[in-house]
């Protein structure tokens, strides 16, 4: 307690006025001297037994912010009831429990990121491994035409890791939060053309027939390029779903509301335990043969939320897949 500069200049002021105190006191007499300076001992003790208590309850909270800042589970604040340690311990539960949420999310983190290097591993090993075992064998004295063949497999390999890496960078920046997104008037019929352009060739050769319904004064607020980018996604998830001979259908619905565009492939649809975690990072479904990386719906779905919209999936009961795509006014 002793050790606190203001209770020292305080006991030593106290010490002086008593002296002075105690002898205009026997100045005056004896018996007056006397109850001065009982008067002040009296004083003293009550200063001296009050001050070790609160100082007593300021260790305490000392030692529980001790306890929290090395991440205790098993934290109690004892109740004050004096104004301005009780305000203190206010404050202090306040810090506990935001340290203890912080502590919680940054721990959910450390355990998403090792979950995704883990997967991010994984991913890049197949594609590795096969482009060694490819390596390998063009050392061998192989015909040309088989050359061929295996540098054309090795090229489809590297373009694989260069799309795996290419998304996994996009998803880090927009989950950093340093994407700046354009807030610029998008034509949700040029947006959707756009957006099929990169797969007008591989749809023509698999016979895939794609019917539009989007009324050309439609417009959304959004960003085109990053908006493309997650059209392109759900489109390519339709292409797959379809196979040979498919249809897909995009739609839009507009209402003062939102304005939604859908996209309805006439596929297998999705299994109902894969529709919860269509969204997740590297999800591929329960199905053995399923193809992709599970990356594509995890970027579409983040660029589209960070931008104001929602996207959902569901199967029709007609058949298929829709995915839905709103964006409120």
């Amino acid at each position: 307690m002793l050790r606190n500069k203001e209770i020292r200049q305080a006991a030593i002021l106290f010490l002086i006025i008593v002296f002075i105190a105690s002898t205009a006191g026997f100045k005056v007499s004896v018996t007056a001297g006397i109850l001065q300076l009982f008067s002040a001992v009296i004083l003293g003790i009550v200063f001296y037994v009050f001050t070790k208590a609160r100082y007593k309850k300021i260790a305490q909270l000392s030692e529980q912010i001790d306890l929290v800042l090395h991440n205790s589970e098993h934290l109690y604040i004892s109740e004050v009831e004096e104004g301005e340690l009780s305000i203190l311990q206010s404050e202090i539960v306040k810090m506990t429990l935001r340290i203890r949420e912080q502590n919680d999310e940054l721990k959910k983190e450390k355990k998403h990121l090792a979950d995704s290097l883990a997967d991010i591993s994984h991913q890049l090993r197949t594609p590795l491994t096969s482009v060694n075992i490819i390596f390998s064998l063009l050392e061998k004295d192989t015909e040309k035409k088989e050359q061929k063949v295996l540098i054309r497999e090795a090229e489809g390999l590297f373009g694989q890791m260069d799309f795996l890496l290419s998304s996994l960078l996009k998803l880090s920046r927009l989950d950093a939060g340093i994407v700046m997104f354009k807030k610029e008037r998008i034509n949700i019929s040029n947006l959707v053309s756009v957006s099929l352009r990169p797969f007008l060739i591989s749809m023509e050769l698999h016979n895939i027939h794609i019917q539009t319904d989007i009324p050309k004064e439609l417009n959304i607020s959004g960003d085109f390029r990053w908006l493309s980018e997650a059209f392109q996604n759900i489109i390519k998830n339709s292409i797959e779903s379809v196979g040979d001979n498919g249809k897909i259908k995009i739609g839009c619905v507009d209402n003062p509301i939102f304005t939604e565009i859908t996209f309805h492939d006439d596929g297998a649809g999705f299994k109902k335990e894969d529709l919860p975690h269509l969204f997740e990072r590297f999800y591929r479904g329960k199905d053995a043969d399923a193809t992709g990386y599970g990356i594509g719906l995890a970027l579409c779905r983040n660029i589209i939320m960070q931008q104001g919209g929602t996207i959902s999936a569901k199967n029709n009961p007609q058949g298929g897949a829709v995915f839905s795509v709103r964006f409120l006014k």
